[in-house]
């Protein structure tokens, strides 16, 4: 009940209204990786999503924000069910990664969907960054995932960094069509291809 009525609020605050370029199966494990400009990012992404969709998905959020505070801790904990990594440590060390790689895949178990951002940091300025490994490395610790691109358009407006209010615009979600890793596909290539896929969204 909670989780319905902060996904309507969240569509009402942001006006974010979902497009969907290809139709997803209600069964498949997989992961939503999209572009980052605010902390709203991930409760758009879960907002827009068809419930029985939403029920089964779990956003990756950094531990540093949403553990500050008893609403923040609540709300991550028993309405999104957020997957929480802990980022403080070693700008860069693999120990780290490797650690959070392994507890996004547990995580998900054998079930559950995941919502993540491979740029690894909100853009400022609307333009989508190079990605990371991360979404490398899960890929082939849990081979076969489903991946499904996601552009996120003005949410770098609608909340700028420092801002606690959303700005009145109107902002979109656009899903794109499933794809996967290939067998033996190289890291660079895949990272690539996937934030290539991303881009695309753009002009839907």
């Amino acid at each position: 009940m909670i989780g319905r009525l902060i996904a309507g609020f969240a569509k009402l605050l942001t006006g974010a209204t979902a497009h969907w370029t290809a139709p997803l199966s209600d069964a498949r494990q997989r992961v939503y990786f999209a572009n980052h400009s605010s902390h709203l990012d991930f409760v758009i992404i879960w907002a827009a999503l068809p419930a029985a969709l939403r029920e089964r998905t779990r956003p990756v959020a950094g531990a540093d924000y949403w553990m500050k505070g008893k609403l923040r801790r609540r709300l991550a904990d028993n309405v999104f069910r957020a997957i929480l990594i802990e980022r403080a440590g070693p700008a860069g060390s693999p120990a780290t990664a490797t650690q959070s790689i392994q507890q996004i895949a547990y995580g998900m178990g054998d079930d559950k969907s995941i919502i993540v951002f491979p740029e690894g940091t909100r853009s400022m300025d609307g333009e989508v960054k190079p990605f990371k490994s991360g979404l490398y490395h899960l890929c082939r610790m849990k081979p076969g995932l489903e991946l499904v691109p996601v552009y996120l358009a003005n949410m770098n407006r609608i909340l700028p960094k420092g801002e606690v209010l959303p700005v009145p615009l109107i902002g979109r979600v656009i899903f794109g069509a499933p794809m996967w890793m290939e067998p033996n596909e190289d890291k660079t290539e895949f990272l690539t291809r996937a934030r290539a896929a991303v881009l695309a969204l753009q002009n839907q």
